[in-house]
């Protein structure tokens, strides 16, 4: 096996090292920026929002939940396209693109409801419910294409041996994010929704220029290996039970000097995954602990004051699993890097499906504390663990097209899942039917994590593209 060689286009040190620190694991510090503001601004924050527009409008909770389905439908349908743009024109252009359409779609919801601005368009849109729905999915599909998927192929780009720690950090974004809606709802108080959207909208295409100045899509642009190995000396293959023999992916370029043959890790294209088992395995999981996840953050504050808790007990119990899920994240990074993923990926699914089963079962006040430390390490570990094992099994050239492709069916679950458990709540009056599904798919999905298996490159539905790949590759 060669030793990858990667060419220096300036002294390795000076690229490679940033205050001692390798490059790679400052683009983790941006990428936790990046989705803090994400989080708090499309996701976490999405209530806080919708209450102004109620106040503002008098508009239903059905019709302000209605953008939330319609966002979730767009994923579902433009989910494989996002990845495959991200994998074809790279993470560094996509997530300049989408955070200016993220901008630009929070400028169109600070102007809801102002006529003025919206017949200045080609379609001039009278309706305000409809000006709210489509500055949302401006959002959202900013959020799609240059958001969360795009920063996880750009630490998968750059990590291999520290994927999962570099992930996990990355992903503690998002719960600082949940941490900072707050601040966010007291600048709607005090500036009102339309000064604070229109602050957003500044803020997000005023920060990303200057990002994009320093992200790099790969550290083979700039003469560097994952993981910070110094050009010329052999990295290590990420640390895992079941490894297997691995397919190398050429990477030469005009100023290359070596190639970089028999890569430590399996390059597969989209096809080529979609035949495997563990895609398919791997997909169920992460849809049948997700579903679960959307649900509980629409539905288990009503659940929480059912059993006689007050609105703010249960904003404790969701900061109890919160706080908790964060440090579980980095620890659960840091062990996947050094353990078999699908046995922790097993445990924190269970210990978030017993969490869940448990809150449908009971109506104490004590069971909904043990339910938020379960739940919020359960939640907190699976998250990362999710995304750097796609990385692992199916390698970087198409993760972002592979992770595109799994969300599909997540997403159309995703738009349903809260339907469900509201209509069974105005049907019997309780949760317990679907809390207690939901926790039920979880302990499911965490058995069936027990039996993924590392994919083969030389499995029979690809060997006639492995043969293609291998006769297309000049020989030694």
């Amino acid at each position: 096996m060669r030793i990858p060689v990667a060419t220096i286009r300036s002294p390795a040190d000076a690229v490679g090292m940033v205050r001692g620190v390798f490059y790679g694991w400052w683009l983790v510090g941006i990428a936790v920026v990046l989705l803090t503001l994400m989080a708090l601004c499309v996701f976490q924050g999405l209530g806080t929002f919708l209450v102004a527009l109620q106040l503002e409008f008098g508009w239903s909770r059905t019709v302000l939940s209605g953008a939330f389905s319609l966002s979730r439908a767009q994923g579902a349908v433009i989910g494989p396209i996002e990845g495959w743009l991200i994998d074809k024109v790279g993470n560094r252009r996509m997530i300049l693109f989408g955070y200016l359409l993220m901008a630009f779609g929070f400028l169109m919801f600070s102007q809801v409801g102002n006529s003025d601005f919206w017949d200045l368009g080609l379609f001039a849109i009278s309706s305000g419910v409809w000006q709210f729905y489509i500055s949302f999915i401006t959002i959202s599909l900013g959020s799609g294409v240059g958001g969360w998927l795009a920063l996880m192929a750009l630490m998968n780009n750059w990590f291999v041996r520290q994927r999962s720690l570099a992930i996990a950090t990355s992903m503690s974004g998002i719960h600082f994010g949940g941490l900072l809606v707050p601040v966010l709802a007291l600048g709607i108080e005090l500036y009102g929704f339309r000064w604070t959207t229109f602050g957003i909208a500044i803020f997000l295409a005023a920060l990303i220029l200057p990002i994009y100045t320093v992200l790099r899509d790969r550290p083979e642009d700039i003469g560097l290996l994952p993981d910070g190995a110094r050009p010329g000396v052999g990295r290590q293959p990420e640390r895992s039970a079941d490894k297997c023999e691995s397919q190398s992916t050429k990477r030469n370029t005009a100023k290359s000097t070596a190639a970089n043959d028999d890569d430590d890790e399996q390059e597969f294209t989209a096809m080529q995954a979609l035949r495997t088992r563990a895609f398919w395995i791997l997909t169920v999981v992460h849809m049948s602990s997700s579903v679960s996840i959307v649900t509980l953050a629409l539905h288990l504050a009503p659940k929480l004051t059912d059993m006689g808790m007050s609105l703010s007990g249960a904003g404790t119990i969701v900061l109890i699993y919160t706080v908790l899920a964060l440090p579980t994240q980095f620890v659960a990074g840091w062990l996947a890097d050094r353990m078999p993923k699908p046995p922790l990926i097993f445990f924190f699914i269970l210990l978030q499906g017993v969490g869940i089963m448990l809150i449908a079962v009971t109506d104490q006040i004590l069971m909904a504390l043990v339910f938020a430390v379960l739940y919020g390490i359960g939640f907190g570990g699976r998250i990362p663990l999710l995304t750097s094992i796609r990385g692992e099994y199916f390698g970087r050239k198409a993760f972002a097209t592979i992770m595109g492709l799994s969300q599909m069916p997540n997403n159309i679950c995703m738009i349903f899942a809260p339907l469900f458990a509201g209509f069974m709540f105005d049907t019997t009056g309780t949760y317990f039917i679907p809390f207690a599904f939901f926790g039920f798919l979880n302990i499911l999905g965490a058995f069936l994590m027990l039996t993924v298996k590392r994919p083969s490159m030389q499995e029979p539905a690809d060997a006639e593209s492995i043969a293609t790949t291998k006769a297309a590759q000049p020989s030694r």
